[in-house]
């Protein structure tokens, strides 16, 4: 599991699995012989994505940023979407992380959609209950607003069950734009994929990590152009990514891709009027299931 310490930080990538999207709609208006040299797909045009949450150690806690997809989608869904949780889980690494669920105080939700939340929950019985006990939970109020009354492009990837057993039990917490909830952290909020969706950078002793979520979804997308058909604004996301990536590279930081199977860390330079990577820090290729 790669790791950096940042100042009172320490910064650990988890795995929490696979899922298989379209990889038309995750390169938007890239062509196919473009996108399918570094992401293969299979016979159904889905191409292999990890679910990667980032966990924060400092200042008395201990913060996941962002979930996976979870273990409560039925089995059409998990057809659907190809889940693989063969490999890792994220119960299995935070385990050789020595943790356990109860260990964390906070997890800081991107946005909701289902591949990002669908952990936030587990089932009890016939109730939906908060995945992580002792935790309090946080997302943007915007993006809370539109997980409740989602647009027709994106009702499909907004479920209830993600978030509302959260707020029923009182611990789903609302933030409204930039902040630093706790010493070295910041919100960043980026509008383009979807409203409302935060990024988590966090930097000390003179060295930062961003956690990018869906505005730089695998290494690929570090080229400006390279935008996802999902996005509801794909103007707005290439803005976004533009200025995000400008200071990263001013700054010599790192870069956590979410969604690459094969690139955890990746530190951005310029390439013209363009971005590439310099120096990446590969993924775990396997890792452990589910503890007993």
């Amino acid at each position: 599991m790669p790791r950096l310490i940042l100042g009172d930080w320490a910064v650990t990538t988890l795995e929490t699995g696979f899922l298989w999207l379209d990889g038309g709609s995750m390169f938007g208006s890239v062509p196919k012989p473009l996108w399918s040299r570094t992401h293969p797909a299979d016979e159904r045009n889905r191409i292999e994505l990890a679910m990667r949450c980032l966990l924060l150690e400092g200042h008395g806690r201990r913060v996941l940023v962002d979930v996976g997809v979870g273990d409560k989608f039925p089995p059409k869904l998990v057809d659907i979407y190809r889940i693989e949780h063969d490999r890792h889980t994220l119960a299995g690494s935070l385990a050789a992380a020595g943790l356990a669920p109860g260990d964390i105080t906070d997890v800081v939700l991107t946005h909701l959609h289902f591949d990002h939340a669908g952990g936030a929950t587990r089932r009890e019985g016939e109730r939906l209950v908060p995945a992580f006990p002792r935790a309090r939970y946080w997302v943007q109020a915007r993006n809370l607003e539109n997980a409740r009354r989602p647009n027709p492009r994106e009702r499909a990837s907004y479920m209830a069950e993600n978030f509302e057993p959260l707020a029923e039990a009182g611990v789903l917490g609302t933030w409204d734009g930039a902040g630093s909830p706790w010493p070295g952290v910041e919100i960043i909020p980026a509008h383009g994929h979807t409203r409302g969706q935060q990024l988590v950078r966090v930097s000390g002793g003179g060295a930062a990590v961003t956690f990018v979520a869906d505005l730089i979804p695998t290494a690929a997308h570090v080229r400006i152009p390279f935008v996802m058909g999902y996005d509801v604004a794909a103007i707005e996301t290439m803005e976004e990514k533009r200025a995000l990536l400008a200071r990263a590279v001013a700054e010599g930081g790192w870069i956590c891709l979410e969604h690459d199977p094969r690139v955890a860390l990746a530190r951005p330079v310029a390439d013209g009027d363009d971005f590439a990577w310099g120096e990446t820090v590969a993924a775990p290729v396997a890792g452990v299931a589910e503890p007993a």
